[in-house]
């Protein structure tokens, strides 16, 4: 059998499987003419209000406010559109259409608000951010009363520990939120890499922190 005709078998076959409302839009975006054009608005709208909410849930880390929120989520919404319609054929079924297509708007929202991190990722952390970051490593909020001597070891471990790589990739992950794909995409790597890097940064703060005297500060038995 050619090629393109196990594409339309598979394509066929995935029609047949899919919900009455999924195969819909496979039909009509697979089509041509004003009903074409009438789901690519469609699934252009479900995108866009997918990709704002997206945005405005992950803003408040990066201060992202007003038009810019706003040219961020079109941004988004337009490159998760061209992802979906070229990806159509990748389909399965295995979900509705619609929830397949969420992942794409999420991930496009994800991609550029971490550019606009690394667009300028030497801007001064904010007290909040520090705030914030005891949780993230797994601190106990209940020793809240010790943490200003611990956030400002951990600052000081963060400079001075740290290599410049260790730094960034910790910072906009564990500080400003930034996924670890976007991240991984931004620096030209892979997400393993990422990780094996926050692992060898979170291992270096532990051991400056117990070197401080700080192991018993809600970091027991962690790596």
């Amino acid at each position: 059998m050619a090629a393109s005709d196990r594409g339309i078998g598979e394509n066929q076959a995935t029609l047949a499987s899919a919900d009455a409302e999924s195969a819909e839009w496979l039909r009509t975006l697979g089509g041509s003419g004003a009903e074409r054009e009438a789901a690519v608005e469609r699934l252009h709208a479900i995108l866009l209000r997918v990709a704002g909410n997206e945005v405005r849930r992950r803003a408040p880390r990066l201060r992202l406010s007003g038009p810019e929120l706003d040219d961020v989520a079109h941004q988004a919404a337009a490159d998760a559109l061209l992802a979906v319609i070229a990806k159509l054929g990748q389909f399965r079924g295995e979900s509705r259409f619609t929830t397949w297509v969420y992942k794409f708007a999420v991930l496009e929202v994800s991609a550029k608000l971490g550019r606009h991190f690394w667009r300028d990722p030497g801007v001064p952390l904010e007290g909040e951010d520090w705030e914030r970051l005891p949780g993230r490593l797994g601190f106990d909020p209940a020793e809240r009363s010790e943490w200003h001597d611990l956030l400002a070891a951990l600052r000081r471990a963060v400079d001075e520990e740290l290599t410049e790589r260790q730094r960034q990739i910790f910072v906009a992950i564990v500080l400003k939120g930034v996924p670890a794909d976007a991240v991984a995409v931004e620096l030209g790597t892979n997400r393993n890499a990422v990780y094996k890097t926050m692992f060898d940064a979170r291992r270096k703060l532990r051991a400056a922190l117990v070197a401080g005297g700080y192991l018993d500060i809600g970091i027991r038995g962690r790596s």
